[in-house]
């Protein structure tokens, strides 16, 4: 997924806000809200399901799960393009961190937090 891809997407959920005056609504609060909402009905798709099945979803589950995930992504650009926030830049600072807190020699095969480590 290309930044690109992301200002395309903005573009576009902006002018939808936009033309539907729905702007007014769109505050910070509420779009974390609103994603916070959308992650638990993802969730309700995987609930229950050993790990094989929620990696064997059947087509239909499957294109239920893709449109959850489409309602996360939206109300995160929006909440990004809100508060002013470039999501590509963030998620490459934020891989560096991680990449910090969690060498490979000390991690390789192992999902701790990084605070469990030594």
């Amino acid at each position: 997924m290309s930044k690109d891809s992301l200002d395309n997407l903005n573009t576009r959920l902006k002018a939808f806000a936009q033309t539907r005056n729905w702007e007014q609504f769109h505050s910070p609060k509420n779009l974390t809200m609103a994603l916070i909402a959308e992650c638990a009905e993802l969730v309700e798709h995987f609930q229950w399901l050993t790990e094989e099945q929620s990696m064997n979803l059947a087509d239909e589950k499957r294109e239920e799960v893709a449109l959850e995930m489409a309602d996360i992504l939206i109300y995160l650009i929006r909440t990004a393009e809100r508060l002013d926030i470039d999501l590509v830049e963030a998620a490459e600072r934020k891989i560096a961190i991680n990449e910090a807190r969690y060498p490979i020699d000390k991690v390789y095969g192992d999902a701790r937090r990084a605070s469990e480590y030594d």
